[in-house]
């Protein structure tokens, strides 16, 4: 056994997964545990049956590989005598990225991306942008203050303002790039700006993050995987690009990363862009509107305090609350002792089109229409947003 305090976890994707104690007390922890109740796949378990996986077991599996890689890339940057010392990761590095990687979807609403890519967008139409990567800041600040854990992350050494904003800028998967390209990063210096490509990496898309879900995706869709990122962790290195660090793999490997983006079309294509997957999620977010116009509908945050399902997000204890259980809330409200006699118009508006779903009466496509663009136009941005 390792430190006192780890814990072993068995999973059925990286097999037997021992963990810092540090990561076993944020595992341990209410705004952690909330994981357990949001769907990795969303709409998802409503198309394929074995896609019943949650955000926590993807979130333990990232921080688990966040760790390996990281590992990995510190053995072999001790094997290269050139190596600069600035850039050598210590101890503090390698609990900080798997910190990361294993708060990095603290912030996920119900249903995954339902959330923050189609009921926001609608509930607050002219609210600031709120994305899940927004509220990963604010729930990864709440677990910390709420379960007092500053004490135990600077008795493991976590105590300076680097760490922090390490944290802040890597837990939810943003970089922030300055002005100045000696300044790229915030809570290292340039030599370990590296270490923000393990988790979220903007560079080129190569992260442990997809590394999980491709593999535990996969695994319960019933789809073929064939990337295989244990050989990329093996071949992984800290090289100098051009005046700048970054984690660079073999020429040799390239056929197995063509294997990487290949999966990942692939499972867009069959899963996550299923026409029948977004139909679900479009009843979904029709329903929780319908709720949310409902003043008897609310979350309580606070003694005498509630808010609506659009407001959660500006309070933390109501965020807390907030996961795929809502739809069950709004399904059976008049189990609820405290419903009134007469039942608002909306809310059973909102358990009507939920009972859609649970008699397959779904949302039928009657038309479509395609935007032609010129051969030498260049979209920008992604065409396939990541989960």
């Amino acid at each position: 056994m390792g430190d006192r305090g780890s814990r072993v976890f068995n999973d059925p994707i990286h097999g037997h997964i021992e963990l810092h104690p540090l990561l076993v007390k944020i595992i341990d922890t209410p705004q952690f545990q909330r994981l357990r109740k949001i769907k990795q796949l969303g709409g998802g378990y409503y198309v394929f049956p074995g896609a019943s996986h949650n955000r926590f077991e993807h979130s333990v599996g990232v921080g688990h590989l966040a760790g390996e890689l990281v590992k990995a890339l510190r053995a072999k940057q001790l094997e290269e005598p050139s190596m600069n010392s600035e850039s050598l990761i210590n101890d503090r590095d390698v609990l900080c990225v798997q910190i990361a990687g294993l708060c990095h979807d603290l912030g996920h609403e119900p249903f995954s991306h339902v959330f923050d890519g189609m009921f926001n967008l609608q509930a607050d139409p002219n609210g600031e942008k709120w994305e899940h990567e927004d509220a990963s800041i604010l729930m990864f600040d709440h677990l910390v203050d709420d379960n007092n854990l500053k004490p135990l992350m600077n008795k493991c050494g976590l105590i300076t303002e680097g760490d922090r904003l390490f944290l802040e800028k890597t837990v939810p998967n943003v970089i922030i790039l300055a002005s100045s390209p000696q300044q790229l990063y915030r809570g290292r210096n340039n030599e370990k700006s590296f270490l923000y490509e393990i988790v979220a990496n903007k560079q080129n898309g190569i992260d442990v993050d997809k590394f999980d879900y491709f593999a535990r995706d996969c695994h319960h869709l019933g789809i073929q995987n064939n990337f295989d990122h244990r050989r990329f962790i093996v071949f992984a290195r800290v090289c100098n690009v051009e005046g700048q660090l970054h984690i660079c793999s073999r020429d040799k490997e390239m056929a197995n990363l063509y294997d990487m983006f290949h999966t990942r079309n692939s499972l867009h294509r069959r899963a996550y862009q299923h026409r029948v997957k977004m139909s679900v999620e479009i009843i979904i977010k029709d329903a929780l509107l319908k709720a949310d116009q409902d003043p008897h509908f609310q979350i309580k945050w606070a003694e005498g305090n509630m808010c609506s399902l659009s407001a959660a997000k500006r309070h933390k204890e109501a965020y807390t609350k907030l996961t795929d259980e809502v739809i069950e809330q709004i399904l059976h409200h008049d189990a609820c002792s405290c419903s009134n006699e007469s039942t608002p118009s909306s809310l059973e508006e909102a358990a009507q089109i939920i009972q859609r779903i649970m008699c397959r009466d779904l949302y039928q496509l009657v038309g479509s229409a395609a935007l032609k663009y010129a051969a030498s136009t260049v979209l920008k941005g992604r065409v396939l947003k990541d989960r």
